[in-house]
């Protein structure tokens, strides 16, 4: 994966397959710091110790198509290969968490790409499930809560073109206005 976005995308999805009903995606950057931090929780079924000790390994997979999954290994080293690290916590029938840190100015850390695309991509695809999505640097944060979008949208669907369209921008410029493109 070229893009920490498509990273994201690809353990959400995880989560999916998993049966998660809540995911929460949480992106922190510290530019004075230097670090970087993707964490994406929920609250799916969950794996057992022994599996997650095995679940870097790219030949283990629960995929039936094929018999090597890259998703939680490449993510591992896009983290590792900055000086960053990586954990990966869960627990039978509560769910699973994964956590990735990086240096933000390293020669190797993937760019961000296009998260806020990967967000509206999840959001409006999965109206099945909630999601919130948090971004944070320094004293500034925004949230994306799809409980709450429900909630005021009552019958009108996440994927009606406008409601689409107001999502992407909302996206937008919460992560210029807190990021200011630095990512």
């Amino acid at each position: 994966m070229r893009e920490l976005a498509l990273n994201v995308l690809d353990i959400a999805e995880n989560s999916l397959a998993a049966g998660a009903k809540n995911i929460e995606i949480l992106l922190w950057a510290d530019f004075g710091e230097d670090k970087m931090r993707i964490d994406i929780k929920d609250d799916g079924c969950g794996m057992d110790e022994e599996t997650v000790k095995k679940v870097t390994d790219p030949f283990t997979t629960s995929r039936k198509t094929r018999s090597v999954g890259m998703g939680l290994p490449l993510f591992r080293y896009s983290a590792e290969s900055t000086g960053g690290r990586f954990e990966i916590r869960s627990e039978k029938g509560k769910g699973t968490e994964v956590f990735a840190e990086y240096r933000i100015g390293h020669i190797d850390r993937m760019p961000l790409g296009d998260f806020g695309g990967v967000v509206l991509q999840l959001i409006t695809m999965n109206p099945q499930v909630d999601f919130l999505v948090t971004v944070e640097c320094s004293d500034q944060k925004g949230a994306l809560d799809t409980r709450e979008i429900k909630e005021i949208l009552g019958e009108i669907p996440l994927d009606t073109p406008e409601v689409r369209a107001f999502l992407k921008d909302y996206i937008r410029e919460n992560l210029v206005s807190i990021y200011g493109g630095r990512l």
